[in-house]
């Protein structure tokens, strides 16, 4: 009774209707997004490994890695990293190439040959050093993987600047400055350092304590070499060579020999002194060079004697100016210019000259002579009348730069890919 009477008490529903609002009809919060993983890296091949695929392009020529590095940046980072490199050496390719600088018209061009045991490859450029004015008569050393260009001059100004050559990449980087300023001065690597001599005035004390210097590549900087107590501080050098650690350097009259061990200096022999004509090269202990005749000699230091060297008459010119020699992983290249050139234009009135090459295998016989046999022989390039060879060297790419990394047979280096490097001039 008391519960109806209390109902009664609520006023009456009317005919408004209510809506019921339940949990499910709240907005839901925004739903949580979960971070979407990152994309997996773009592989150098499409469906192939990053491992594979670096193997697959070590094995193609060095000729063609500027049109690769082209391909992506991924590619481009690849061929100059390290690893790539280092797959390339695990793989054993040996794989020579011709460095030339052309200089015409005051302008200077690289190239290298990416193959010398196959003449018809075609040249491909590589950048010059990054200098407003190229220097005249500067001095070339190989350190490792490295070709170094020292000195020279800029308007009769001899500099004391060094420019450093990657061959593993073929990029230029600033090396430490010498102590003095050179110009046709003579240049040497033995124990993984770099000798230079010469190429500097003689006038005052402190140029002929520099006369000489040394880079060590661990302290990175250079440093004097020591007394030279014989004659012939001359100021410009023409030749030099390694003969069982020892350094010749000749000047236009005699020159001078360094016993790095030793530390001592001394005279060049009067015999060897006489016979030294052009650019030499040493092999197996022995310093080739060509004679007033043309004929490619010999010179054995242990008997002070020269000797012809047979077996190469029919398929050699003779070399009367202009060859250069360079040790090729143990055999003999020539580099010289060709007066009647055969190849397409490029000089004055379409007139150009072929720079021809030659590789050698050299060998002592038993009765002490010296004896050859042409390899191959052809044209590698073709230059305007007038260009001159100024510089050609052997480069070994070793994984290491450190003088440990190397080993050294009389003044050739032991390593994975063998390179050239000729310098020309207009």
């Amino acid at each position: 009774m008391n519960d109806a009477l209390n109902l009664a008490t609520y006023p009456p529903m009317s005919d408004q209707t209510y809506s019921i609002v339940t949990t499910t009809d709240r907005p839901s919060p925004p739903p949580t997004t979960t971070p979407h993983p990152p994309p997996p890296p773009t592989p150098l091949i499409p469906h192939l490994p990053d491992d594979i695929s670096i193997q697959c392009i070590a094995r193609v020529p060095r000729t063609h890695h500027p049109t690769l590095s082209l391909v992506s940046k991924l590619w481009h980072s690849t061929i100059r990293s390290q690893h790539f490199f280092t797959t390339r050496s695990l793989l054993h390719i040996t794989q020579p190439s011709l460095y030339l600088n052309i200089r015409h018209n005051s302008t200077f061009q690289y190239y290298f040959h990416a193959n010398p045991n196959n003449p018809n490859h075609k040249l491909s450029p590589f950048p010059h050093p990054p200098v407003p004015i190229h220097p005249v008569g500067p001095a070339y050393a190989v350190l490792g993987s490295k070709i170094y260009l020292i000195g020279g001059s800029v308007n009769d100004i001899p500099l004391n600047t060094v420019w450093v050559l990657d061959c593993k990449i073929n990029k230029w980087e600033v090396g430490p400055r010498m102590r003095v300023g050179r110009e046709f001065a003579a240049a040497a690597t033995v124990g993984g350092k770099i000798y230079v001599m010469g190429g500097c005035v003689v006038d005052n004390r402190l140029k002929a304590v520099n006369w000489a210097e040394v880079y060590d590549p661990e302290v990175g900087e250079w440093g004097p070499v020591g007394s030279l107590e014989v004659e012939g501080k001359d100021k410009w050098m023409h030749a030099c060579a390694v003969i069982d650690g020892r350094i010749y350097a000749m000047a236009d009259r005699g020159g001078v020999v360094y016993d790095v061990v030793g530390r001592e200096w001394g005279r060049v022999p009067k015999r060897l002194d006489l016979g030294w004509r052009g650019r030499a090269v040493v092999i197996d202990g022995v310093l080739y060079c060509y004679d007033y005749l043309g004929k490619i000699r010999g010179y054995d230091v242990e008997r002070d004697v020269w000797k012809e060297l047979r077996g190469v008459e029919k398929g050699l010119p003779k070399f009367l100016c202009g060859a250069t020699m360079v040790d090729l992983d143990g055999r003999l290249c020539v580099v010289w210019e060709c007066k009647e050139g055969g190849g397409g234009g490029g000089g004055v009135g379409g007139k150009v000259m072929d720079v021809m090459c030659a590789e050698i295998d050299v060998r002592k016989d038993e009765d002490g002579g010296l004896s050859g046999s042409v390899l191959w022989v052809d044209v590698i390039l073709s230059v305007p009348v007038g260009s001159s060879i100024l510089h050609c060297m052997a480069v070994a790419l070793i994984l290491n730069n450190s003088p440990q990394a190397y080993k050294s047979t009389g003044n050739r280096r032991i390593g994975i890919v063998h390179n050239l490097f000729v310098s020309f001039w207009l």
